[in-house]
């Protein structure tokens, strides 16, 4: 059992620098057999002082590739060291972060479309597989708010998607629409439902109601699995909203999707697959007989430097400090929703999230243009949206306030 701790700088640049030794040398050790090696010195200065105490940097100049999945056993042996933190990183994010009790499979993937991709895959190989299902048969069940990804592995993978709509205000779903959809799909031949939960979508925040979807599938007699997709609120609303049961604490969830670029801040390329044993073995490309271990994943070579910079992150803050972080947006965010309040102005924000997504229409379009404020579509806006970053001071949200009470004071008279 992995545990999660804050370490100190010099027990992270230890540990990471110990890694890298493990790792293939390829100036001082004979290997003629991959088509790998450092990054090019011509280019990329591999001398600098700086470097002995910049353990991610070093890591991205060592350039170890974790191509397949190290939670499975074998893997490349070139890269043994690097990929023993990638093992711990997983353990981490699905034992202590979202709750499973035992060993999960899973990788870091390029992004959070990645991983949905993955887990959808997955399960299409699994039903078709273990159930016969013709592919006609599968369907992606999620809200109208999921992100694009769902459309996209739908194209990719040639399933069909089932949209529940959302009620307009508070973004949730209906039991009632769950049941009409998935009877609607039932009556066109879907027998199998690859169904993706919301923890925080991207526009607004929104949540999704997992039992509502699982109650749903129980009493119509499909087939189904449960991903959730986390890639925006799995580093943010388990500490938020510690109750929830949008984890692996819940039997019905089966995968999750982290994105360590966004609430982590760590470098793009981080999204995060996790997955319960048993069942990534559905995506073992078995063609890949050259790769020690095989793979198991969507993406295949992939830089383990990524993995070190969300491990080094984690590691510096350890759960209590991040919980704190996770406070102090919180905050901010409640800062800014007082002010909306005060003003009277219709917005959306979860309880628990640090998005807050305001109606267009109470809201210039020249002043979301000036605070970056994103629309939920930019041909016709019907929303646009705050996020409270790390870097959204309320030093920085005071302007944009009262450029909006300016505009409320004009509607006024």
């Amino acid at each position: 059992m992995v545990t999660w701790k804050k370490l100190s700088p010099e027990a992270i640049r230890t540990r990471v620098f110990d890694a890298l030794q493990q790792n293939v040398n390829y100036y001082e050790e004979n290997i003629i057999g991959i088509p790998a090696s450092h990054l090019d010195d011509k280019v990329f200065y591999q001398d600098a002082p700086f470097l002995s105490n910049a353990p991610f940097l070093s890591t991205l100049i060592h350039n170890p590739n974790h191509i397949g999945c190290h939670t499975m056993g074998k893997s490349e042996s070139f890269f043994k060291g690097t990929q023993e933190i990638e093992k711990e990183l997983i353990a981490i994010c699905a034992g202590e972060i979202l709750k499973g009790n035992g060993d999960f499979d899973g990788y870091v993937a390029s992004g959070g479309t990645e991983a949905n991709m993955q887990a959808i895959w997955v399960y299409r190989n699994y039903f078709m597989k273990e159930f016969g299902a013709d592919i006609r048969e599968i369907c992606i069940l999620c809200s109208f708010d999921a992100h694009y990804s769902s459309s996209k592995a739908a194209n990719v993978l040639n399933l069909d998607v089932a949209s529940v709509p959302v009620r307009e205000i508070d973004r949730s779903i209906s039991p009632e629409l769950v049941v009409e959809v998935i009877e609607d799909q039932k009556a066109v031949g879907k027998k199998y439902f690859i169904t993706i939960a919301n923890m925080m979508t991207t526009m607004f925040g929104s949540v999704d109601d997992v039992d509502i979807y699982t109650e749903a599938l129980k009493r119509s007699g499909v087939h189904y699995r449960v991903h959730v997709d986390g890639a925006y609120g799995g580093f943010f609303y388990p500490f938020s909203t510690p109750e929830t049961n949008l984890n692996f604490s819940n039997p019905e969830v089966s995968s999750i999707t982290l994105d360590a670029h966004k609430m982590l801040q760590a470098p793009y390329g981080t999204g995060i697959f996790l997955i319960r044993k048993h069942l990534i073995q559905y995506a073992n490309t078995k063609e890949a007989s050259y790769v020690e271990g095989e793979d198991f994943t969507l993406i295949g070579s992939r830089s383990g430097a990524n993995a070190i910079a969300v491990w080094m992150i984690l590691m510096t803050y350890g759960p209590h400090g991040w919980y704190e972080k996770v406070l102090v947006l919180l905050n901010r965010t409640d800062w800014l929703c007082q002010r909306l309040d005060e003003m009277g102005l219709v917005y959306f924000r979860q309880e628990g999230s640090n998005i807050v997504t305001i109606k267009s229409d109470q809201i210039s379009e020249e002043t979301a243009l000036r605070y970056g404020l994103v629309p939920d579509n930019h041909s016709a806006p019907h929303w646009y949206k705050a996020v409270i970053m790390d870097h959204v001071t309320i030093e920085k949200l005071e302007p944009l306030v009262a450029d909006i009470q300016k505009i409320h004071n004009l509607k006024d008279t």
